[in-house]
């Protein structure tokens, strides 16, 4: 009888945290009737009651504890594209690029097509988690091979897979040109997963019937750009076969967050010219998608892309950085990449990237010749890569610590760590200097789209090899019998594999005598509480680099209210912010303060604050009302209403030009100014911003007279100006600008610019904006069009670019 209640036992139990829940076993009506009562104050309850072992007086305590609640009112969720393995993995318009692993596909992996055709299935699912540890966020799974049962392999591969969390873990992307193997899949596959593909080569009867079925078993779509008449190979082909494909979907009821569309991405550098402008077509698609088909993401099979240099991978892999670098800019959400493979875009030879450039944007018509040329030195680059590579271990200790975390390399990083320890008087050094350069470029190249999430996962790897082999030397420093200030929970949420900026947290932290649990990351919000109350630690922080990280966040920071935590609670993160902690974290959880901390170096200060019974009570003070301040701001916010745009257009600025007409330049066209003397570029360094970004707040010069922070700022300056010396004299850096100087006229909102030796011929046009608001005194709605001289006018303006 117990073991047939097990279900309703289990839904009953305080740390169930269900949606639902009946009444246990062996509970009396009193301790029944508080547990749910506590599930229906938050506002956790669907329906509510009793079953098998239940009498009477438990539903009667059970109604009467739960009255004065409000039923759970389900909350709108932004539409996003709400995908699952083992764990739940959203992709919405501010998601960063989605690699899906390639090297699971029979098609694509002759290794992988091998290992399936012998039955080496546990030799397939070491590739398979291989992917996944390189970075794929998601995995593509096709058995679509002459010789293989399909189907079987499908069915099979997809069972195994379904026991080894390590995989499982990622949504599944199930991908066959058959339909039966597909639907197969399907019933096999758990969480929520992509089915690749579905098309309207069949006609829209079939793709709409193939549809309904992907919506029945719950899986989002990879919608191929076919249709009746073939393949979409032209911009306006992909875009009118996309647009018909969206609107049938969404007309049945389809939800347009669930659609992935792949406009075909083709082999470019074929040699016929008609293949010239096939990227650019793919590329101009994903930005016409995302602009006009709402919530609908993009795909592609990136390595078709350089097919025409199959057996030439450094070429290919090249090919795909840059090819990935626009097309992401312009909306590409999802490619099938192989994710260990993926160089940075930074690190392509000059020479090499700016031939892929010319290929990919189309740019000239010679590009594919002189990209073929320039490939043929590249033939044999794997075998010349080993030699070419360890050049770099000739280099100083610091640059090859940079170097390694950059290129995540892990072979020498402890040997490496140990002679810069041994080089710096105090091994804390290590990480400030180096380690932090390396990963600070890291950032930079991320943040920029250069790099990739698999390439930046590589690195945390790398840092915390290196970290983990200083850490003892660094506790060995600290000398015996010296107590931890306090101990601080790290860690990374769920949904977020980011930990460079928590590890530095770390480090910097456990240098400074506190004790440090670090959880890592994709921790859920159970453990972390739950872990924070078994060690009895005195803060907890969360880090998270990717905006859904923000949402859960929010959502720890509840469970601590509800469960009634009383320490402080640190936010940090590359998406985090002030604002956000002040409107989203701080009013959730009120029985501490929770503070964001913009960097590592805060963090230390932060925690000294709170954890000081001297200290905490007005740092704390001071915190509430800075952000109830950042509240009440971000409440008053109103959006002032606009005036109609053609009422706009007839209040713009009126100018008489022939009071005085536009003074003509010395010099039109192009200027190059190469190798521009530093020195002459020295007296013009605005040092203001140089003090802010030193937290010495105040303009220069002033601020070297300042009573309080003059001094310092003083011995900064000094510093920074005999670095300048060195910098001039040692030749650190070149410094380039290209300016130029134009006719010009406005038309409307626009701007015409014409060819510097042909005021006839126009080069482009400018679009600018005018405003709309009744802000100016005078009731002038401007537009920068307005500063230059009408094409009607008979006047000539200019118009100038640097």
């Amino acid at each position: 009888e117990l073991a047939q209640c097990a279900d309703c036992y289990v839904s009953a139990h305080p740390n169930a945290g269900l949606p639902n829940a009946f009444g246990g076993y062996d509970e009396s009506p009193q301790d029944m009737a508080e547990i749910l009562a506590e599930f229906a104050e938050h506002q956790l309850l669907n329906l509510v009651g009793g079953c098998c072992g239940t009498t009477p007086e438990h539903i009667q305590a059970i109604a009467e504890a739960v009255a004065p609640f409000q039923t759970r009112i389900r909350k709108s969720i932004k539409p996003a594209c709400r995908l699952a393995g083992l764990e739940p993995f959203n992709i919405d318009e501010n998601a960063l690029f989605v690699n899906v692993g390639e090297r699971t596909n029979v098609t694509g992996s002759a290794k992988f097509a091998k290992l399936i055709r012998e039955e080496a299935y546990e030799a397939a699912l070491e590739v398979a988690k291989q992917q996944v540890t390189s970075g794929a966020q998601i995995i593509d799974i096709n058995m679509d091979e002459g010789l293989l049962d399909s189907k079987a392999a499908m069915e099979l591969f997809l069972n195994l897979i379904a026991s080894e969390p390590d995989i499982s873990r990622v949504p599944i992307m199930i991908d066959s040109s058959k339909w039966e193997v597909i639907e197969a899949g399907l019933k096999c596959v758990q969480g929520k997963s992509i089915v690749n593909s579905i098309s309207m080569k069949e006609g829209a009867q079939k793709f709409l019937e193939q549809a309904q079925l992907c919506l029945d078993y719950g899986a989002a779509v990879v919608v191929m750009a076919f249709d009746e008449q073939g393949q979409a190979d032209t911009e306006q082909r992909k875009i009118e076969i996309c647009t018909r494909s969206y609107r049938l979907l969404v007309e049945m009821g389809f939800p347009p967050q669930d659609i992935i569309f792949d406009p075909n991405i083709f082999a470019v550098a074929t040699g016929i010219e008609e293949h010239n402008n096939y990227a650019v077509d793919f590329i101009n698609a994903c930005d016409y998608i995302k602009k006009n088909l709402p919530y609908a993401l993009t795909s592609g099979g990136v390595s078709n892309v350089s097919f025409s240099f199959r057996g030439n991978n450094h070429v290919r892999e090249a090919i795909h950085a840059v090819f990935l670098y626009h097309a992401i800019r312009a909306g590409l959400r999802m490619g099938i990449v192989n994710a260990g493979q993926l160089v940075i875009y930074e690190d392509i030879e000059p020479e090499l990237k700016q031939l892929i450039e010319d290929v990919i944007l189309n740019r000239n018509a010679q590009a594919t010749d002189a990209l073929l040329e320039l490939a043929e030195r590249f033939k044999h680059h794997a075998q010349q890569q080993t030699q070419e590579d360890l050049a770099w271990r000739a280099w100083p200790v610091a640059k090859r610590l940079e170097h390694a975390l950059v290129k995540g390399i892990s072979t020498y990083v402890v040997e490496d760590a140990e002679a810069a320890r041994l080089e710096a008087k105090h091994p804390i050094e290590v990480i400030e200097g180096p380690l932090m350069d390396g990963m600070n470029h890291v950032g930079d190249l991320f943040g920029a789209g250069k790099m990739f999430l698999p390439q930046v996962v590589k690195s945390a790897r790398v840092m915390k090899q290196a970290v983990a082999h200083l850490i003892p030397y660094i506790e060995a420093a600290k000398g015996p019998g010296i107590h931890a200030k306090g101990k601080i929970l790290l860690a990374t949420v769920k949904g977020d594999v980011h930990d460079i900026g928590k590890n530095i947290v770390g480090v910097v932290l456990q240098c400074n005598n506190y004790e440090v649990i670090d959880l890592g990351v994709m921790v859920p919000c159970a453990k972390i509480l739950a872990t924070a109350k078994a060690e009895k630690v005195d803060i907890i922080g969360l880090s998270g680099l990717i905006t859904p990280s923000l949402d859960e966040m929010a959502y720890v920071a509840s469970e601590m209210q509800r469960e009634g935590f009383t320490i402080p609670l640190l936010i940090g993160g590359a998406t985090t912010s002030k604002a956000h902690t002040s409107i989203k974290i701080e009013p959730a959880y009120q029985n501490n303060i929770s503070v964001y901390v913009p960097d590592a170096s805060r963090s230390v200060g932060v925690a000294t604050h709170l954890l000081s019974a001297q200290l905490a009570p007005a740092f704390v003070q001071e915190r509430r009302e800075e952000y109830e301040m950042i509240r009440e701001r971000n409440k008053n916010r109103q959006v002032k209403p606009l005036i109609p745009y053609v009422q706009a257009c007839e209040r713009r600025i009126a100018i008489d030009w022939k009071i005085q007409p536009p003074v003509k330049p010395r010099q039109l066209g192009v200027q190059v100014f190469d190798n521009y003397p530093l020195e002459k570029i020295r007296p013009y360094i605005d040092w203001t911003p140089f003090f802010i970004t030193w937290d010495l707040a105040g303009k220069y010069p002033a601020i070297l007279k300042d009573p309080i922070i003059g001094p310092t700022a003083q011995q900064v300056f000094d510093d920074a100006q005999k670095m300048l010396d060195q910098i001039i004299a040692e030749n650190w850096l070149e410094a380039k600008a290209v300016m130029g100087l134009w006719p010009a006229h406005s038309r409307g909102d626009d701007i015409l610019i014409y060819d510097a030796s042909n005021s006839m011929k126009v080069l482009g046009t400018l679009h600018h904006l005018r405003q709309q608001q009744n802000k100016s005194t005078d009731g002038i709605c401007s537009c920068l069009s307005d500063l230059i001289t009408p094409e009607n006018s008979g006047i000539q303006d200019y118009m100038g670019g640097f």
